[in-house]
Formats: structure tokens, C-alpha cells, sequence
């Protein structure tokens, strides 16, 4: 069974880590890596990572310019056949063991779902929701060799995983594969839940268009003008 390193990024996270951290003890996989970056926090972060050097692989606590950018960095320390990204305020639930069973071809990117709020969130997705909603990135476990060729672009500091997985929908070498796991536990109040990607929303019909093709483009648009035109109403009635 190949590696599989999970990159978690921090900061101030002394209220969750440790939970995160307990879950993927419980996993009875092997071999797992586990990949701290903490952007220089003020809390208790770094004695939590300190005292789990049981489980953490690998770590650094440094300033960063962003989830992205941290992400990134980890990238560069992982020596995993798959990638998974778990966010600090998350857990990993048992059937994530199942799913590493099921990796069989490393250029497929493998994803199943989450729990939100105590209920299963998003799960299997059209092409079209793909690209209009995205797949939950806590959800997702992709073959290293993704990033032998892709990187996030920072600049969307908020919605670079939806750009990635554009990116690697579109790519012929690669291929995206639901699995029926539930696999973690996601903290819908992160920022990615709460807030948009201003340049990401300007850029995102470009994207669709470039990564998906014309036919998701053109429903995506008809389905944004028909919603936009619904709220006008509503506001004038």
C-alpha cells in the first residue's frame, strides 16, 4: 500500500489541532505522513505539534502569505504516493482507511464526502456542479503526481482548490472518480464556507469556459441569469 501524506496547515489553532490530530490516530491504514505548516502562531499551536511527534512527519511554523501559499509549502515536503488536505478545525472519520484501500490508479484523483453539520455534504457531482460548486476539498485525495505539474495559484486565496481541480478535470492524463466514503468531519464555518473569492467569482465563468467547454459555459450562464433576474423580482415586488 503506498503512502499517503496528509497536509494539514495552521494557524492559531490550539482549539482544534489536537482533535484533528486524534482522529488520524485512529486510522488503522498504513503508512500515512503527517505534514504541519503553521503560519507563526501566537497560541498554542507549536507545543500541540511538539507534542504529537508521534504522528507529525514533518513540520514548520513560519509566516505564510495565505492557506495557499502554506498548502504549497507543504507540498514541498511530502513524500507520499497521495495527497490529502485536512484543515485543523476538521477530523477524518474511519471509513477514511476504506478509501485509501481503494486506490488503485494514480492518475486518478479520488473523492468522496463529507459530514456538515452532522449530514452527508455535496457527495457525488455532475460535471456541471463540478465546475459551478466545486468538489469539498477535505473530500479529495489526489495522486502526488498532481503536483509534479500543478501548484494553487494564490492569487484566489480563498477558492485556489476549485481552480486546481478545474485545472485537473480538464487535463486528458487525469481522471476524477467518486468513491461512496464519508471520510471526514468539515467545519462549515471556515472561511472558504463563509466568505467568496472576489477574483475567483470575477474569473469563474473565463474558467468554465476554458477548463469545461462550451456547454457547461452556456448553462452556467443561463442559470445565473435566470437567478439574477428571480432577485430583481423579488426586490421589486
Amino acid at each position: 500500500m503506498d503512502k499517503v501524506s496528509i497536509i494539514i496547515v495552521t494557524y492559531n489553532a490550539a482549539n482544534d489541532l489536537q482533535n484533528c490530530l486524534d482522529s488520524i490516530k485512529e486510522q488503522i491504514t498504513t503508512p500515512l505522513e503527517v505534514i504541519v505548516v503553521d503560519g507563526a502562531s501566537k497560541d498554542d499551536t507549536v507545543k500541540i505539534i511538539q507534542e504529537n511527534s508521534d504522528i507529525i512527519t514533518k513540520w514548520i511554523s513560519e509566516k505564510d502569505n495565505g492557506i495557499y501559499h502554506a498548502m504549497n509549502k507543504a507540498l514541498k515536503l511530502i513524500s507520499g504516493k497521495w495527497v490529502y488536505f485536512l484543515g485543523a478545525d476538521d477530523t477524518i472519520l474511519p471509513a477514511f482507511s476504506e478509501m485509501i484501500q481503494e486506490l488503485k490508479d494514480n492518475h486518478t484523483i479520488y473523492y468522496g464526502t463529507v459530514l456538515a453539520k452532522g449530514t452527508q455534504y455535496l457527495g457525488y457531482l455532475s460535471a456541471y456542479n463540478q465546475a459551478k460548486t466545486g468538489i469539498c476539498h477535505q473530500s479529495m485525495i489526489y495522486p502526488a503526481r498532481v503536483f509534479e505539474k500543478y501548484s494553487f495559484d494564490e492569487k484566489y486565496r480563498i477558492s485556489a482548490d476549485h481552480h486546481l481541480n478545474m485545472k485537473c478535470w480538464a487535463d486528458p492524463a487525469l481522471k476524477v472518480q467518486y468513491l461512496d466514503c464519508t471520510i471526514a468531519n468539515f467545519n462549515h464555518t471556515g472561511i472558504s464556507s463563509l466568505q467568496k473569492d472576489p477574483l475567483f467569482e470575477k474569473d469563474k465563468a473565463f474558467l468554465i469556459l476554458k477548463y469545461f467547454g462550451l456547454p457547461i459555459f452556456f448553462r452556467f450562464i443561463f442559470r445565473e441569469l435566470k437567478w439574477k433576474i428571480h432577485n430583481s423580482r423579488r426586490k421589486n415586488s
